[in-house]
């Protein structure tokens, strides 16, 4: 397999995800719209947390919008490794929309209601519970795609922008199941308790939600090494190049959605001059860079283990001891 190969489908990856964000968008805006309109016309604080939810999922998918582009851009002077880590930066700000616009205000309303309680208008909740079937449809359609897209490619969900709406579009039907619910217990019993216990499930739900994708982001930020299986085959391949004596350390990170920075200390066969020493690192790298190609950077340090271990040995401490 060529070096273009596992990356050719990645512009033609990324178009669809962007078409999955666009559409996740434009029916967050409607339904958002729908749910602050019924949410206030009957008094709703259920239905008000669903429509925050909304709004942040909106303000989210511009993020993930944001990340798609600017994480494509080619490397500069001032970022010689890209910008595949722009993804894992608006993915942190969207799980920081999450918490903020959709589960903090989502538990406000639930204790407002507990505390004030709530007017009770029946046209009002019959529409509301319409907003809500229709969002229901809505979201679902928009998992639907997101997970159809997911199972279609390679990195399914490890993409952050595509797990993300998939996060969002599941959260936000458990979300609306759980304001249906708040809101028909409400209206057969007269009791508040129930929907501001929904609107109170649905913002601890946002920021469970939130702190889960705002920990996966976090890690790719920080730099978190490949995954144990490809480092594994990495560390297989330079071990098995024959001028490898053996490998020494093997350092792996990620430095985008498709790119991995390999770093590996390795000792060399003795009797090769440095001649060969510098043709023999040229092709190594190659060879890595044609069955990985995700191995974007790779850097590799030639040691002398033998030249070490006489080093560190008794006899030669000793000596610079007596000296």
């Amino acid at each position: 397999m060529g070096p273009e190969g596992p990356r050719s489908d990645q512009p033609n990856a990324d178009r669809r995800t962007r078409v999955t964000v666009v559409v996740a968008l434009a029916a967050n805006l409607v339904i958002a719209a729908a749910k602050a309109v019924g949410g206030v016309v009957a008094g709703s604080p259920a239905l008000l947390s669903e429509a925050a939810h909304s709004v942040a999922d909106s303000l989210n998918e511009v993020f993930l919008l944001a990340a798609l582009r600017r994480s494509r851009r080619a490397p500069d002077a001032r970022h010689p490794f890209g910008y595949g880590k722009e993804r894992f930066f608006w993915a942190l700000l969207a799980a920081v929309g999450i918490f903020v616009m959709g589960g903090c205000f989502s538990v406000f309303q639930g204790v407002e209601a507990l505390r004030d309680g709530a007017q009770e208008q029946l046209s009002g909740y019959v529409a509301g519970l319409v907003v809500l079937g229709v969002a229901l449809l809505a979201e679902g359609a928009s998992l639907f795609r997101a997970l159809h897209q997911a199972r279609r490619e390679n990195r399914g969900l490890r993409d952050p922008a595509l797990r993300t709406v998939v996060a969002e579009d599941g959260t936000a039907v458990l979300g609306v199941c759980l304001a249906i619910v708040g809101m028909v217990l409400h209206m057969v019993t007269g009791q508040v308790v129930w929907e501001a216990s929904a609107s109170l499930a649905i913002g601890l739900l946002l920021v469970y939600v939130a702190y889960r994708l705002g920990a996966e982001a976090r890690d790719q930020l920080i730099g978190e090494a490949a995954d144990p299986e490809l480092s594994g085959r990495i560390r297989e391949q330079l071990a098995a190049e024959p001028e490898i004596d053996s490998v020494e350390a093997l350092f792996t990170m990620r430095l985008g959605l498709d790119t991995t920075l390999v770093a590996a200390r390795v000792d060399l066969v003795p009797g090769l001059d440095s001649e060969d020493v510098e043709e023999v690192l040229v092709r190594i790298k190659g060879a890595l860079a044609e069955t990985f190609p995700e191995a974007g950077q790779v850097f590799l340090d030639v040691t002398d283990r033998s030249a070490q271990e006489a080093e560190e040995s008794p006899a030669a401490t000793g000596e610079r001891g007596g000296a």
